[in-house]
């Protein structure tokens, strides 16, 4: 076994190792979640070194490197207000989603004119259209940390693997029977899942461009789905109530999580895969034990649908966007709301929160997408100009730029 770098991940507050064993490499994450501006790095790296054989005296100072420019990233004051830097119009029909790479140097679009866009988000300048795919592109993600893949799913029922950097297709996966609706990456980037109105999820192998598994349970499509962050487990989402956890390896559900009464819209795990949320058209957001699989609470308020749930990046907050025009914040200890975010005048179908947890970003049918400061829930700037409904958001890592994909045919950078 040997180490071979340490790699400081960009979205969860942590470390990853990734070292050799064989001739296979593997990773391995150190949560860093109790991590604070005033900590004591130098202890906190010795106390890390004492559960940890990977790190040896002769990488001790690299990660307390790493960890002092995480502590600088969390003691910086944000205060930041955004304008509009471009406007991107070359798609001709609307977009679906949209997503940064790790840096947030890049970004892609999807869109129902059945391309995805690779965008340059300093200069707005596209740097590959990938075309091949004969319906909508709905569902985008980058490989992230690494960035150097993209893959799409579309209605055609297939999903494709490109190149970043030659904008070439590496391999079409082919198998679903219906539309694709949902992928993602597992962090390792060894594999891709896929998500369909077949009922089923598939894993995809990156390298090869084969088939590893097909997921067989659900009675109903399957719209939301995500890795764990050690890649050992996936979770689905369908419409027909439930989530279901899966053994990555086996290809075989560990639990099924019922107790919704209606669609699930939305599944994700928290950074240390220790629980799961899960948002529905019953109104309501579920926390689930992702170990046991038990129920542990449900949250409640909502005058409508909820149609996404997120966690922030240190698994304490949880937001819901609702069909009911608001978004609320609930506490994961305590399961007790915490800040109603109240002034869109349209449903609300995207929230998330920048990287260090103290923004909250939402788009919404009323064409317009709000930063809302997550300790009080007040609206802290409504970014307007889009012309019809917004399907899709997301901040940079840094937090100093936001992308919103519209109705409208339109992608907007904000910095």
């Amino acid at each position: 076994m040997g180490l071979r770098r340490l790699l400081l991940r960009y979205f969860p507050p942590g470390i990853i190792l990734e070292y050799l064993e064989g001739d296979e490499s593997k990773t391995r994450s150190i949560d860093l979640l109790n991590l604070r501006p005033d900590t004591d790095v130098t202890a906190l790296v010795e106390e890390i070194r004492k559960g940890e054989p990977l790190i040896t005296a002769s990488c001790t100072e690299h990660v307390i490197y790493l960890v002092q420019r995480l502590q600088q990233k969390l003691g910086e004051k944000q205060n930041h207000k955004f304008s509009l830097f471009k406007v991107l119009r070359t798609h001709i029909l609307p977009l679906t989603n949209v997503a940064f790479n790790k840096s947030g140097s890049r970004f892609i679009t999807g869109s129902y004119d059945r391309t995805c866009k690779l965008w340059d988000t300093a200069s707005g300048e596209e740097l590959h259209t990938l075309e091949g795919h004969k319906n909508v592109v709905f569902a985008i993600a980058f490989n992230n940390p690494y960035g150097d893949k993209i893959a799409t799913g579309s209605f055609d029922k297939t999903c494709k693997l490109w190149s970043t950097e030659t904008g070439k297709c590496y391999h079409t996966f082919r198998g679903h029977t219906a539309e694709i609706v949902c992928l993602s990456f597992n962090l390792q980037s060894t594999l891709v899942a896929t998500g369909s109105t077949d009922s089923t999820a598939k894993l995809w192998d990156v390298e090869k461009g084969e088939e590893v598994a097909t997921l067989r349970g659900h009675s109903a499509e399957i719209i939301a789905l995500a890795f764990s962050t050690t890649g050992d487990k996936i979770i689905t989402g369908s419409i027909d109530h439930t989530v279901a956890i899966w053994d990555v390896g086996t290809g075989r559900i560990i639990h099924t999580l019922i107790g919704h009464r209606g669609e699930i819209s939305s599944a994700q795990f928290n950074w240390d895969c220790s629980l799961i949320a899960s948002g529905s058209m019953d109104k309501t957001c579920m926390l689930w034990n992702a170990v046991t699989g038990t129920h542990i609470a449900t949250l409640t308020g909502h005058r409508g649908e909820v149609l996404d749930v997120c966690f922030d990046y240190i698994g304490q907050r949880i937001a819901t966007a609702s069909a009911d025009g608001s978004a609320r914040i609930y506490n994961a200890e305590t399961k007790k709301c915490i800040a109603k975010l109240e002034g869109h005048e349209g449903e609300i179908s995207r929230v998330c929160f920048n990287a260090k947890g103290n923004f909250i970003l939402t788009a919404s049918s009323d064409k317009t997408a709000r930063l809302w400061d997550s300790d009080t829930g007040h609206c802290l700037q409504i970014l307007r100009g889009h012309t019809d409904e917004i399907f899709s958001c997301a901040f940079n890592y840094k937090g100093d730029k936001i992308i919103t994909g519209s109705k409208d045919n339109s992608c907007r950078i904000w910095h």
